[in-house]
């Protein structure tokens, strides 16, 4: 099953600035070679379930082994059964209705 998640992960106890777990996580999605798109609050991840919440287990370890000694983590998910749907689907039809 594919599903499109919005992730948001938060190291806690790190300091003010969070810009350098956030590229660590955004390497371990690209290395998975999962489809993404960093927006200002989270990124956005499309592909295989099992693909996708590995990457977020991942992203976990490593911010952990980063030093983080708390982790706070948002998803949203979605998956469809009628038909494939991409992120850049889900963008294209807002933007033909504005």
């Amino acid at each position: 099953m594919n599903v499109i998640i919005d992730l948001c992960v938060v190291p806690i106890g790190v300091g003010l600035s969070v810009s350098k777990y956030v590229a660590a996580c955004h390497k371990i999605i690209k290395d998975a070679g999962l489809e993404s798109e960093l927006h200002a609050y989270g990124t956005n991840i499309e592909g295989n379930w099992d693909a996708v919440f590995d990457v977020v287990k991942k992203c976990h370890e490593k911010i952990h082994d980063m030093g983080a000694p708390r982790i706070t983590t948002t998803i949203k998910a979605g998956t469809r059964t009628d038909r494939d749907q991409t992120m850049a689907d889900k963008v294209a039809s807002v933007k033909a209705k504005l």
